[in-house]
């Protein structure tokens, strides 16, 4: 087994409860990291044989540019598509976090952090 991490992901994206958020929208960053086997790519050096990372950082875009009023929505998403898309993966952890959040005070981000093994 082995993990393959992808860190800070940098997206401007339009998640939030307020109507503000939606249009406006907002930086986030992202954090992924998936658990497979990778023992056969650390032999035969092919890419066929490991988790493709452009594949993550895609299905990671292409779930942030969904609006959703919830991260833990997004969050379930991009693990679902993971899961859906590539058969390798066997556990997938996903930390959103929102840069300079609308919460009245000077917080430089809150995050939503999701965890799950393929069932």
């Amino acid at each position: 087994m082995g993990k393959i991490q992808l860190h800070d992901i940098r997206l401007y994206a339009h998640h939030g409860c307020l109507a503000e958020e939606t249009i406006i929208g907002s930086e986030y960053l992202v954090q992924l990291s998936v658990t497979a086997n990778l023992e056969r790519s650390a032999h035969s050096d092919l890419l066929a044989d490991t988790v493709d990372y452009v594949a993550l950082q895609s299905i990671v875009s292409k779930e942030m540019a969904k609006p959703s009023r919830l991260l833990e929505h997004v969050g379930n998403r991009i693990m679902t598509r993971i899961f859906k898309s590539l058969s390798g993966v066997d556990q997938v952890c996903v930390t959103i976090t929102k840069c300079n959040p609308p919460i009245g005070g000077d917080v430089a981000g809150v995050s939503v952090v999701l965890e799950q093994k393929r069932s």
